[in-house]
């Protein structure tokens, strides 16, 4: 079974970023900080062994993929300046980089499959009972409706999608406010269309056979 769906079967919280709505913007100066109370950033560790390839996708090497999300959980994380250190951990484990050339039935998307976890330093104690399963997609625009293989480099959708990932992850934090001393948001999502959603971009079937030669 997928490495996925054994997380999804465990009854592991999830939380989707579908695709839908616009990909998170680069990161700058004039990015608005949200409230995290007393959280800053202490170690950023991103690990990509032996993650899932969907099978539309193109091939990313784990440093590739390790490097990517580390720099944007950096630049969305690092920005907050609060009074305790939270460390955070990245399991990615799974990843699509849409192909081109697949039929337009199958829209392929690219998509990132994450297992989080944050320590709490002061504490020298793990916040998370179960990692927090984050699946990012890309956004559908109108080049990207067909599949975004046709319109963007392997390396542009790496980018899309960590940001996105860097993205949720900073709402997740804000889902679980009370760990930095502040009030929760309400979360968003169906975490059972979630789920499935992403079950079916990682089937081996999500695809036919011929469009995985291509």
């Amino acid at each position: 079974m997928i490495s996925f769906a054994r997380h999804a079967l465990s009854g592991l919280s999830l939380l989707a970023l579908v695709a839908c709505g616009s990909d998170a913007a680069k990161v700058t100066a004039e990015t608005p900080l949200v409230d995290l109370g007393d959280f800053r950033l202490g170690h950023n560790v991103v690990i990509a062994k032996d993650a899932q390839k969907a099978p539309f996708s193109r091939e990313a090497t784990e440093e590739e993929i390790e490097t990517a999300l580390t720099a944007t959980i950096q630049e969305r994380l690092g920005r907050y300046e609060g009074d305790k250190l939270y460390h955070i951990g990245i399991k990615v484990d799974a990843y699509g980089l849409a192909a081109p050339g697949l039929p337009v039935l199958f829209t392929p998307k690219s998509i990132l499959v994450l297992a989080v976890n944050i320590w709490d330093d002061s504490q020298n104690r793990k916040l998370t009972e179960k990692p927090k399963v984050i699946v990012v997609f890309e956004s559908l625009t109108g080049e990207t409706v067909i599949g975004s293989g046709l319109t963007r480099s392997r390396e542009e959708q790496l980018d899309i999608l960590t940001r996105n990932a860097a993205l949720k992850v900073e709402r997740w934090l804000q889902e679980n406010g009370r760990w930095f001393g502040v009030e929760p948001i309400a979360p968003e999502g169906s975490e059972a269309d979630d789920a499935r959603a992403a079950l079916e971009v990682l089937a081996p079937d999500a695809v036919p056979p011929a469009a995985n030669d291509n």
